[in-house]
């Protein structure tokens, strides 16, 4: 087939253009050439005849020039809380078919806030929350601290910095603000979970959907009551000082079970496509909930957690690619 790759690179953007205050993570989701030329490495080892779209307005002229039979999206799009919609809707339109999940998951799982009513509707557990768009409306919060505080439709730990728990309002307050005056969107303000931390890979699509493992991350130096997953964390070149990442779980099965069975819950809730990455977090009383889903997991080689979390399964980057692939295909019947 010829498989076209749509993508956004952080060097697609002007950095030197962002305002002087802007913060350092505005680009963080966008991808690096050497994802890309990874995955189109991958698709060439299995016969396939790799396209570069790109994303945005070139995406738009490359797709109809080109016309490829599939689009393998990896774009994170850019510009409004529905930019992860963008390609799939546009194959949509065109009747292309598309990896991934279609433009409602993608634009409902990115705001976190109606990805949680979602997941809740279906009887999934997630902490209780709040959207607050002006300081003022914290004074009306009725939920415990420590609270939890990030950009309502982010990701790639955009926002999320080790002083994003909150112990009381005053912290709450400056955080909320530098958020407000960083990203200009709303903020989620949410009970924090002061359990261990997972991450759950699912591949497939509705019944079909099945879990590959669940990651716990596992803080070394902070205590798990007080760890972020923080952007600190992961950019931290000596990062295996700080955490630990454990694929399966060194944890009896039947929590392992219950964690698992949350992302699950969530993904099929979600409505997800083909692949995506489920966070969970216990809390205090060791009790799973759901805190967000990534339908469009970053496959960063070495570095995405969904490809940390295949290499320690005994799984090879080639296999996550090309699992992606074969349930899409045999999702559109290709």
């Amino acid at each position: 087939m010829k498989i076209g790759i749509a993508f956004d690179l952080k060097a697609d953007f002007d950095a030197s253009a962002l305002p002087a205050d802007a913060p350092d993570d505005l680009l963080e989701e966008y991808d690096s050439p050497a994802t890309v030329e990874a995955i189109a490495r991958v698709l060439t080892t299995r016969g396939h005849e790799p396209v570069l779209l790109g994303g945005g307005r070139r995406f738009v002229e490359r797709l109809l020039e080109a016309r490829p039979d599939l689009v393998f999206n990896l774009a994170e799009g850019r510009g409004s809380r529905s930019r992860e919609a963008h390609v799939p809707a546009l194959c949509e339109l065109l009747g292309i078919p598309c990896t991934h999940s279609d433009p409602l998951t993608m634009a409902v799982s990115l705001d976190k806030a109606m990805a949680k009513r979602v997941v809740a509707s279906a009887g999934v557990p997630t902490p209780r929350f709040a959207v607050v768009t002006q300081v003022a409306q914290l004074s009306d919060l009725v939920l415990p601290y420590p609270l939890f505080a990030k950009p309502l439709f982010e990701g790639s730990s955009m926002g999320v910095r080790r002083r994003s728990r909150c112990a009381d309002e005053a912290q709450l307050r400056e955080r909320v603000q530098r958020l407000l005056d960083d990203y200009g969107e709303p903020v989620l303000v949410e009970e924090f979970c002061g359990g261990h931390e997972f991450t759950v890979a699912i591949l497939g699509t509705g019944a079909e959907a099945r879990v590959v493992s669940a990651m716990e991350v596992v803080p070394l130096v902070t205590p798990v009551a007080d760890f972020v997953y923080s952007l600190e964390v992961k950019r931290n070149p000596n990062w295996r000082e700080e955490i630990r990442y454990d694929a399966p779980p060194r944890r009896p099965v039947r929590e392992v079970a219950q964690i698992e069975q949350v992302a699950l819950d969530a993904y099929r809730a979600l409505d997800c496509r083909d692949v995506g990455r489920v966070d969970v977090r216990c809390d205090a009383n060791g009790a799973p909930k759901f805190i967000e889903l990534n339908p469009l997991p970053g496959l960063a080689p070495g570095w995405s957690d969904i490809a940390l979390l295949w290499e320690r399964v005994g799984r090879s980057y080639d296999d996550l690619i090309l699992s992606i692939l074969d349930r899409a295909c045999a999702r559109l019947r290709l």
